[in-house]
């Protein structure tokens, strides 16, 4: 995964600085600067696309495993809305770099996939399994253990329904725009696609249970009723995460839907929110194993 991760980073950061020279094609110039620019982003397009393909077809192989076999099932999983939206950035960027024609969009591709995996490395080391110790502290575990699969149960769906639905704006959003604006038909169905990638709420259990199981390990003498406290507060962190990331995307959907949101600043806010998540768990790991612990009365009534 590491390695995946790296070299989607380091093929985002080529491709983007291929990309800024098509960014001054709109600035007033000289016909003949024009026209050497343009050859300069011919140029670039080429290389930008030699660049993108690994990192399509090598870091985001994980994405399409997991969309194939999810498909094969009958099945929508976080993995079908990114596998859509990469192919939906990707063929139209790779026709228009051979026809020389139309806009690309391989930055917004390598950004998607350097992001994606970012936040999902930080789901991987949310789930790293956590060894319980002997005594007290195992029985802790296992009912942190017990309580996420009550909580993943809630967040699994919520998700499902939210990707369901964003896929079904974005190819809605997507035609309306390819019958009035066919020019900027592919950039707002591809934003939205990116949008409906659930990578925060995915986190969001997870991160908040393996919180819970760090603080136990730093204070492996906690009571019960602050074992009780500790449950509650990591399930109303996780459900501040995965309500409030779902709530950040669909603020960003209207947005998205009229252009406003292009697909690089929908892989950013995409970033945003799963770093957004990792914080809110992060936050209740320090508040508990500082020792600040609120009595359960409290913890329920919060």
């Amino acid at each position: 995964m590491l390695a995946r991760l790296g070299l989607a980073w380091l093929g985002m950061m080529q491709v983007m600085m291929f990309a800024f020279p098509g960014y001054l094609r709109d600035k007033p110039m000289s016909p003949e600067d024009l026209s050497f620019l343009d050859e300069a982003i011919i140029l670039l397009n080429w290389i930008s696309l030699v660049l993108t393909v690994p990192v399509v077809l090598y870091c985001a192989w994980p994405v399409w495993r997991g969309a194939v076999a999810r498909i094969r099932r009958a099945g929508i999983s976080m993995d079908v809305p990114v596998a859509l939206g990469i192919l939906a950035a990707f063929i139209p960027s790779a026709y228009a770099t051979w026809t020389t024609r139309g806009e690309v969009y391989f930055e917004s591709v390598t950004m998607f996939v350097a992001f994606l995996l970012t936040a999902r490395y930080l789901e991987y080391c949310a789930r790293q399994s956590v060894q319980p110790g002997a005594g007290h502290a195992s029985v802790a575990h296992r009912r942190i253990e017990s309580a996420r699969r009550a909580m993943s149960a809630i967040s699994d769906q919520v998700a499902l329904w939210f990707t369901v639905v964003q896929l079904a704006l974005a190819f809605i959003a997507g035609g309306i725009w390819l019958f009035y604006a066919p020019g900027h038909a592919v950039a707002v169905t591809v934003a939205l696609l990116v949008i409906s990638c659930p990578c925060a709420l995915a986190m969001s259990v997870p991160t908040a249970v393996s919180a819970a199981h760090a603080a136990v390990m730093n204070r492996p003498d906690v009571s019960g009723a602050e074992l009780d406290a500790l449950i509650v507060a990591a399930k109303r962190t996780a459900n501040q995460s995965l309500y409030g990331s779902m709530l950040w995307h669909l603020l960003l959907t209207p947005l998205a839907a009229l252009g406003y949101v292009q697909p690089w600043l929908a892989a950013i806010t995409m970033l945003i929110s799963s770093l957004a998540v990792a914080a809110n768990a992060w936050r209740l790991y320090r508040r508990w194993s500082c020792g600040a612990v609120l009595p359960l009365s409290a913890a329920v009534q919060g």
